[in-house]
């Protein structure tokens, strides 16, 4: 199999990579604008990298989505903060630049496994989210955060119908607040791009013995996901056995590791506190609220909680997640304890 990977860098991205040349006879083709997490994986022989944009190399990604046989378009902003203060460049990326993949995938009938999100659902009432039950409950117009939601819902959508009229093959995932080692960049701006998940944003902030800001109170609730498992199930979508995922979509979360954010930030000071290669702080991190309307700004809106149903994994894929939120928090944290925390000493 030659699998094309567009975002290959990415937190996703390097995981699968990694997961495929370990464990599989696969080819990977892989596009990214910068190769940092990748590795071990540059220089394997089954794994050919090339830098680039997706929004400027497209003779290079067409030539390519006509060699491989599935195609995945990981690429598109997913900041929260970018949402909100540059909705159209979320619109131009993450859907524009993605539909002319989708479009190619079309044009030569490649398999396409594109990745939605679990913030299509919104601010769905359902205790859990079903792929194809739950209603996709989207805010105002004026709350630009939704930019992000509303394209991927969109390509979804666009996707369907192009299977339904045009035959493509696709399968669809939707991750849940997947967490691990090289999740995002940690960095003096919590905020920025390559940090806006909110486990790195903490991380952030504790390396830096700034306080640690729950947005409203820090109240909504998430179901955190290892990486490992989203790629052990992952893995299984991309083989694709006996084609029975084509026209499928699928949640992948852990429905048992639900916190609330503020949870969140307490179980991740009192490990980072805890732990011995942080003797030398003299000084931690606070937590403390702040309004999400001084955080992000008028067109910010947040959802209260959301938990995936996982049933059609276990029935179609034989798949569960195993790794437990406090084990996942650990890992992630160790790794930035590992790699990045003599680089971001705090200024005490």
């Amino acid at each position: 199999m030659r699998l094309l990977v567009l975002g290959v860098n990415g937190f996703i991205g390097n995981a699968l990579a990694e997961r495929v040349l370990n464990e599989t006879d696969w080819e990977i083709y892989g596009l990214d604008i910068r190769a940092d997490k990748l590795g071990e994986c540059l220089g394997h022989e089954r794994f050919h990298y090339v830098e680039g944009d997706i929004s400027i190399n497209r003779e290079w990604i067409e030539y390519h989505v006509k060699k491989c046989d599935v195609v995945m378009p990981l690429v598109a902003i997913a900041t929260p903060m970018t949402y909100v203060r540059e909705p159209l460049r979320v619109f131009e990326l993450d859907f524009e630049e993605n539909l002319k993949v989708v479009r190619l995938c079309v044009k030569y009938g490649k398999r396409l496994l594109f990745p939605s999100t679990s913030e299509v659902y919104g601010m769905c009432p359902d205790i859990e989210f079903k792929e194809d039950e739950s209603h996709l409950v989207l805010g105002p117009i004026n709350k630009q955060r939704w930019i992000y939601s509303a394209s991927k819902q969109l390509l979804d959508r666009v996707i369907w119908a192009y299977g339904f009229q045009h035959g493509l093959k696709f399968t669809l995932f939707r991750p849940f607040n997947w967490i691990g080692p090289k999740l995002d960049e940690v960095t003096t701006d919590p905020e920025k791009e390559g940090s806006s998940r909110v486990v790195t944003q903490f991380i952030s902030s504790l390396f830096l013995a700034e306080p640690i800001r729950l947005v409203d109170g820090g109240l909504q609730k998430r179901c955190f996901t290892y990486i490992d498992d989203g790629i052990a199930c992952l893995m299984k979508i991309v083989e694709n056995k006996d084609e029975k995922l084509n026209g499928q979509i699928f949640n992948i979360g852990n429905p048992r590791n639900e916190a609330t954010v503020k949870e969140l930030a307490t179980k991740l000071k009192t490990m980072f506190t805890n732990d011995p290669r942080t003797g030398h702080f003299t000084k931690h991190s606070e937590i403390i609220e702040v309004f999400s309307k001084d955080f992000y700004g008028e067109g910010y809106q947040d959802i209260d909680r959301r938990v995936p149903s996982i049933a059609r994994a276990k029935e179609m894929i034989g798949w569960e997640p195993k790794v437990d939120l406090d084990t996942a928090l650990k890992k992630t944290l160790d790794y930035y304890l590992a790699t990045s925390l003599p680089q971001t000493l705090p200024v005490i």
